[in-house]
């Protein structure tokens, strides 16, 4: 299946923060995690790498000293700008394949969820490599299409898994494009990840759109899982937590 290009200047930009909130437990469980595979020095300074609203962000420099959060999409940037400000944080324009930051200036780098909307893979491993200190580590929080978990509300959108399995890289090409600048994986972690405290947050947030996968559907079967995952969320008695399995790649210099 061959999916397009998403601009998030056209329309994810609009609902991204209010529909993809972090969750606090969430929040914890990535920060300890990329706390174990980070330099012992600190502080250290992190790239935010594709930070989007700036989900991460503050709590990247919270935890390790500073944080620069690289977005290309205007839009998103400014509602990074707006929503997540920080005092040791800076948003800049540019992007993996034009990173705006000096040689071997990075201690850590994190790619949440971005690499897949990477156009040129092969100029982003360089300019990361660049990027990074000798010691440096590359963090990519992906879904891998090769260890596609089960999500609980693809149920109501039968295509939503086809589309994230041609939408997400496999392990191997991950590894791949790193190889030939010198970074390969350490580490292949999965992460037990609560997204939502009950069906009834996860419609909200659903009906919002505000992931990427709503982009590559037709307005019919996005109002069809709609309504039936409302209709799931409304027959809800007991609140329960959904939780998705998550991978998180580790590299760093060979």
């Amino acid at each position: 299946m061959a999916l397009r290009h998403i601009d998030y200047d056209d329309n994810q930009h609009r609902n991204y923060a209010k529909g993809r909130p972090l969750h606090g437990a969430a929040r914890a469980l990535w920060i300890a995690a990329f706390e174990a595979h980070a330099p012992e020095r600190r502080p250290l300074r992190v790239l935010d790498l594709g930070c989007g609203a700036g989900r991460f962000t503050p709590p990247l420099a919270d935890a390790f000293g500073e944080a620069i959060g690289v977005e290309p999409s205007d839009r998103m940037r400014a509602t990074a700008e707006r929503e997540n400000p920080h005092a040791r944080v800076r948003y800049l324009p540019g992007s993996a394949e034009a990173i705006p930051l000096e040689d071997g200036s990075i201690d850590l780098v994190l790619m949440m969820l971005s690499w897949h909307h990477v156009r040129d893979q092969a100029a982003a491993a360089r300019e990361i490599a660049r990027a990074l200190q000798p010691d440096g580590r590359l963090l990519v929080r992906s879904v891998f299409s090769d260890r596609m978990p089960v999500i609980d509300w693809h149920r109501f959108f039968p295509r939503a898994g086809a589309i994230e399995r041609a939408m997400f890289p496999t392990t191997d090409q991950v590894e791949a494009a790193f190889r030939p600048v010198g970074l390969k994986p350490v580490a292949l972690e999965r992460h037990r990840e609560l997204i939502a405290d009950s069906w009834a947050e996860t419609a909200a947030r659903l009906k919002l759109r505000p992931i990427s996968t709503f982009e590559h559907m037709q307005e019919a079967e996005i109002l069809a899982g709609q309504a039936a995952l409302e209709a799931h969320a409304a027959a809800e008695t007991t609140p329960a937590p959904l939780y998705i399995d998550a991978d998180l790649m580790v590299l760093t210099r060979s």
